[in-house]
């Protein structure tokens, strides 16, 4: 079957979803303009130099552990895309990290946070290193309408990637969170959306020539192509940004709705949810405790305001040590809290099993998943993982 070429057009929604009465406010931008901020009582700000003077610290004590990554860890499998645009229900495959590609009813295809080089860094000779291998290649691809981007770190955006899919994928358009246009068109891509939080685009993609019967909808009139929608909302959470020392939350980041063919889906991006204090290194910090730590409020405004969604993509990884990366990744027990919050059916685990990037046994994050649901009180059938190019359909 011909693949059709696809016009691709971004609006405003004629209807926009419902948004916080303060959102207008715009309080994560800087009040001198020059970048973003997490505006809860739920992040405590690190800088750059604090963190590494941390972890440095915790080397030369002998406090900090390099996880083991002797093979196996994360079976990897070669993945299963459908060869047409055609099927019934919400399709997910994991492509290792926060890395995506989901395959909606009615046609859509969408790209998250896409890295298939060797290491997440500038450099292709430095810094962390793929422990597990990438499942498939941009050329493996069989379409990509939209690639959604939810921030400049580099294990979630990756320059030779994104050139390639351009490359691959001409009329693929790119959704970015704002003060990120500008290095995509540096790069040479030009279809690119900037947004910022709470904001919704409409993209309607439609065929431009006649080998359409992968889009066919029409049974009355099978000759007759149908327009895939969709409707992409930008949404918040707690991180921050950078690509240099110098440029930290200069741009925004963002997690991502998806609603086309009847299904919605969230990508939470990269988040924390709860800052853990300094003299926490070996109590459970869910405790009674720890009762007084407040957490990140937008999960439930995004849930009451946005959800139910049909499944959400929840990072559950890169959390230890705990009192360094609270602020900005969720450990288990977080993230099944930003499950509930956020009104999900049902939920995969990311943000875990590609790099090292933080200190936590490699295989730990859905072990403590597991403990992380039963304390919840959820079934864990819920909230699960799945193997690196392992597709589930919802």
């Amino acid at each position: 079957m011909t693949s059709a070429l696809l016009h691709a057009v971004v609006g405003s929604p004629q209807t926009p979803s419902a948004r916080p009465a303060d959102a207008a406010h715009r309080k994560h931008h800087k009040p001198n303009g020059k970048g973003f901020q997490n505006p809860w009582a739920s992040y405590i700000e690190q800088s750059g130099p604090q963190i590494l003077l941390k972890i440095l610290g915790m080397r030369i004590s002998g406090k900090w552990k390099d996880p083991d990554t002797t093979p196996p860890t994360v079976p990897v499998h070669k993945p299963n895309f459908l060869p047409t645009r055609e099927t019934k229900s919400l399709r997910t495959t994991w492509l290792g990290h926060a890395s995506f590609y989901v395959e909606f009813p009615g046609g859509l295809r969408v790209l998250f946070d896409p890295v298939f080089t060797e290491r997440c860094s500038p450099f292709s000779f430095l810094g962390p290193k793929r422990y597990t291998p990438a499942p498939c290649q941009v050329e493996d691809l069989p379409y990509v309408d939209a690639v959604c981007i939810s921030h400049s770190h580099y294990d979630h955006l990756s320059h030779p990637t994104v050139v390639k899919l351009a490359k691959k994928f001409p009329n693929a358009q790119f959704f970015v969170p704002l003060g990120n246009r500008t290095w995509f068109e540096n790069s040479g891509i030009r279809n690119v959306t900037e947004m910022d939080w709470w904001e919704e685009r409409e993209l309607t993609l439609s065929a431009t020539d006649s080998t359409t019967s992968a889009l066919e909808r029409d049974n009355s009139n099978p000759s007759q192509p149908s327009d895939i929608r969709a409707t992409i909302g930008c949404l918040p959470c707690q991180h921050t940004s950078g690509r240099t020392p110098f440029d930290k939350s200069r741009t925004l980041w963002a997690g991502y709705s998806i609603t086309s063919g009847g299904k919605k889906l969230w990508f939470a991006g990269d988040t924390g949810y709860r800052t853990v204090p300094e003299t926490q290194t070996t109590e459970f910090d869910y405790s009674e405790k720890f009762d007084d730590l407040p957490s990140c409020p937008v999960f439930k405004e995004i849930g009451e305001l946005r959800g139910p969604f049909d499944v959400g993509l929840i990072p559950i990884g890169a959390y230890d040590p705990r009192w360094i990366m609270s602020p900005m990744h969720a450990n288990p027990y977080d993230s099944v809290n930003i499950f509930a919050d956020s009104k999900c059916k049902t939920a995969l685990g990311m943000h875990w099993g590609t790099w090292v990037l933080t200190s936590e046994e490699v295989l730990e994050p859905p072990r403590l998943l597991k403990k992380a649901l039963e304390w919840k009180g959820l079934d864990e059938k819920v909230f699960h993982v799945c193997d690196i190019g392992e597709s589930r359909e919802f």
